[in-house]
């Protein structure tokens, strides 16, 4: 066999080296959920790489075994190139000419080539494994036997174990997933992931800021209050919020003569959720019982706020109308980066709006932090800084911070 004839099959053999070795890479890097997804679709190659995948040992047991018999040959063909050309004493230079070789040609860039694209690297790969393994089974099989017994004489459990994915790596994987999608698609995936997290505490409108039907009051007021009355659902009590007496929702007495008897007889029993209530758990709840609305209670069953399905539908896709919420026109922009702020307005929209990261684990709004941080009822005129930007108290109302004033440092 001539030198030239040799030097062609070295340059095959090392091309089939990078092969094994770029496709390796692809195969361990490819998007599983992706794979799946294509699998399911009726994809052939991502079937059949989905079938390779799910047997590790045997596919890492065909490249290794296919690799390593190519290198080896490589080898020896480089040593008897060698040897015919300038003796024994060309040997070393050989293998240092042929281990830079293999290193860039066969490993470097193949797996560069598998890391950045590992799908049509996987895809093209997985038909030739396919054929390997059905030739080579009882060859790889054999050499799958010695090498799994071995692990298990170490303890190394080589049962397939389903992978749990936290709620924070699957929305790191949302995160990944950009792509070509559009932005208020991920923010919608990842908010419901988050939800969660969230309590309806965080979101639920104050006791102090519930309006609804008193019905003790004069039905001349009440009547007007119906009439002018921008929502279509409202609580309905006697004297104090504490004696709820349930929802009325208001299309069911659009024709009739409002009334003590007619209200209450239209009334819906009132829902109770814990104020600790994930927004989560309330969603379902609220879809289990075919309601929107329910009262927020603490530990001594006393009502703290009111929760609406508007609410959390509006932490998933973000405030889809400009009127009637209670968190509506909080923060008004002023000029030269100062902001007016309703001491109202939960931490959690305080944060998101004006990038800020007050704590979230003990005060639910603005104004509660303020009491919480100073420790005391402020008076008007007194500054602080909150978090590095400048806060200024602008209004006391019984008892509470009504109003303040912040400059956003950037």
């Amino acid at each position: 066999m001539t030198n030239t004839t040799l030097f062609i099959i070295l340059f095959f053999l090392i091309i089939i080296s990078g092969f094994f070795s770029g496709s390796e890479t692809a195969l361990m890097k490819i998007n599983r959920h992706r794979l799946k997804y294509l699998k399911n679709k009726g994809h052939k190659a991502a079937i059949i790489t989905e079938k390779l995948l799910q047997r590790t040992d045997k596919l890492i047991g065909i490249i290794l075994l296919g690799n390593n018999f190519v290198n080896i040959l490589a080898s020896a063909i480089a040593t008897i190139i060698a040897m015919r050309i300038s003796g024994e004493g060309a040997i070393a230079i050989a293998t240092g000419t042929l281990t830079l070789v293999i290193l860039i040609f066969a490993e470097l860039a193949p797996k560069t080539l598998g890391a950045h694209h590992p799908e049509k690297f996987s895809f093209i790969s997985a038909y030739i494994y396919r054929i390997l393994l059905f030739v080579l089974y009882p060859l790889i099989w054999f050499i799958n036997l010695i090498a799994n017994n071995l692990l298990k004489l170490f303890g190394v459990s080589l049962d397939d174990k389903k992978i749990d994915i936290s709620r924070d790596e699957l929305r790191n994987i949302v995160e990944e997933a950009s792509g070509n999608n559009p932005h208020d698609y991920l923010t919608m995936l990842t908010n419901v992931i988050d939800l969660e997290k969230i309590t309806i505490d965080d979101i639920m409108i104050p006791r102090n800021k519930i309006i609804g039907i008193d019905i003790n009051e004069s039905w001349q007021e009440n009547e007007q209050f119906i009439v002018d009355s921008p929502y279509i659902r409202l609580p309905v009590y006697s004297d104090t919020i504490d004696n709820i007496k349930g929802i009325i929702h208001l299309k069911t007495i659009i024709n009739s003569q409002i009334d003590k008897k007619t209200i209450l007889d239209n009334c819906r029993d009132p829902i109770f959720a814990p104020q600790n209530t994930s927004l989560t758990d309330q969603l379902l709840k609220f879809q289990l019982l075919k309601r929107r609305t329910a009262f927020v209670v603490d530990e001594y069953g006393s009502i703290v706020g009111l929760s609406t399905l508007e609410d959390i539908l509006e932490e998933i896709v973000g405030d889809f109308t400009n009127q009637n919420s209670h968190q509506t026109n909080k923060i008004i922009k002023q000029s030269k980066g100062s902001y007016v702020i309703d001491a109202s307005i939960s931490l959690r929209l305080l944060n998101s709006s004006l990038g800020l990261k007050l704590p979230l684990n003990s005060a639910k709004t603005l104004n509660g932090y303020i009491l919480e941080y100073l420790k005391d009822i402020p008076k008007k005129g007194v500054s602080f800084l909150l978090q590095d930007n400048p806060l200024e108290v602008m209004r006391i109302q019984n008892n509470q911070v009504r109003t303040v004033k912040l400059i956003k440092i950037k």
